[in-house]
């Protein structure tokens, strides 16, 4: 049986995505935590993880809804992608963490 493959796509202007990154071997799936500095790299990004056969991907939050459907027409509906949500009566906590 062949592996499942998964990733996590990370955005942010702080990360150096050669540096931030992970890799995790299973006998059933390799997951992937990678990042990326802006949308323009995601697009890369995306398109690398499904040529190496990466099945589904979340990206972070920070994509949105549009952005993850951007990613989904780049790839030809071909790669399962997803995006990190939150409940509204968290936001506060979420503008502590992630707000200028």
């Amino acid at each position: 049986m062949e592996k499942k493959k998964f990733a996590m796509m990370i955005l942010g202007p702080y990360y150096d995505p050669e540096q931030h990154q992970a890799h995790f071997e299973t006998a059933w799936c390799d997951t992937y935590i990678v990042t990326v500095r802006d949308f323009e790299e995601a697009k890369a990004k995306i398109l690398e993880l499904q040529q190496l056969g990466v099945g589904a991907v979340e990206v972070c939050g920070g994509f949105g809804p549009e952005r993850a459907k951007e990613l989904i027409a780049l790839t030809n509906g071909e790669l399962a992608v997803g995006y990190v949500t939150s409940f509204p009566e968290q936001a506060p906590l979420f503008a502590q963490v992630f707000g200028d």
